[in-house]
């Protein structure tokens, strides 16, 4: 098993990509601890887990609820190996559009969490020697798109802390990279359109059109990406981006 004997904490970990990494991280032998703010969501996933993984119930843009969070972490595993920064939210809309809400939240959640759950883990990582972090970023981390000022702004972002993280720990044995996902089968590709009755039709027809394998990934083809980034398979890289998209971005 490629993450056995590793500890992980995994943030918006109750659906989507955040989900399918916990459930494969457990199956490589890590043990495994999710952040959420829907408290059933994460219980739903513990219960699929057979009880394996650790619910921790908070919002990473509260910094009381993340300090909680990782000392609770700390209490239960010791040591803090990998941490994946997966939370993430998107509303659409234009610079027009997007309300000032609407921006700070994304800002709150997609770089202000990031942010800090990386100034409370790191700490523990520099104390260890070693660690590994990896910030979920997207496709949008390195090519535009339409009504998404904020998402697309928030993303950037993801990329530029991540270099920073990776410059900044390198000689202290910590890793930092991002994951840029593609259109992966994940709520938010509903909540960007809308989430109309035939979200699911619409969605694989705009995946057909832009993507040249011609449809949507899995939250897996993720989680097995972050497999590699998580393990010690991958000890020469930091400040990188590996981008798992189908082909989306080579055009």
């Amino acid at each position: 098993m490629r993450l056995e004997g590793k500890t992980a904490l995994i943030t918006g970990g109750n659906e989507g990509i955040g989900k399918a990494t916990a459930l494969m991280f457990i199956k490589e032998g890590a043990q495994v601890a999710i952040t959420g703010r829907r408290k059933e969501k994460l219980e739903e996933v513990v219960k699929e887990s057979g009880g394996k993984i650790t619910a921790l119930h908070g919002d990473v843009s509260d910094e009381k609820h993340v300090k909680t969070a990782v000392g609770e972490f700390m209490k239960k595993f010791g040591r803090i190996d990998i941490l994946f920064n997966n939370a993430g939210i998107l509303e659409v809309g234009t610079a027009v559009t997007t309300s000032v809400e609407s921006w700070d939240k994304m800002i709150n959640i997609n770089v202000r969490g990031m942010f800090l759950m990386c100034k409370h883990v790191i700490p523990h990582m520099q104390k260890q020697g070693k660690g590994v972090i990896i910030n979920n970023g997207s496709v949008l981390s390195v090519i535009g798109c339409q009504n998404a000022i904020a998402y697309n702004t928030t993303k950037g972002a993801v990329i530029q802390m991540s270099r920073s993280l990776a410059l900044d720990h390198a000689k202290e044995g910590i890793r930092v990279n991002t994951i840029c996902p593609g259109f992966i089968k994940t709520k938010m590709n509903e909540d960007f359109i809308g989430n109309p009755d035939d979200a699911q039709t619409k969605l694989d027809e705009i995946a057909a059109q832009i993507v040249p394998m011609g449809y949507r990934g899995e939250p897996d083809d993720i989680a097995y990406a972050l497999v590699y980034m998580a393990s010690d398979e991958s000890k020469y890289m930091t400040g990188a981006s590996i981008v798992v998209d189908g082909g989306w971005t080579a055009y």
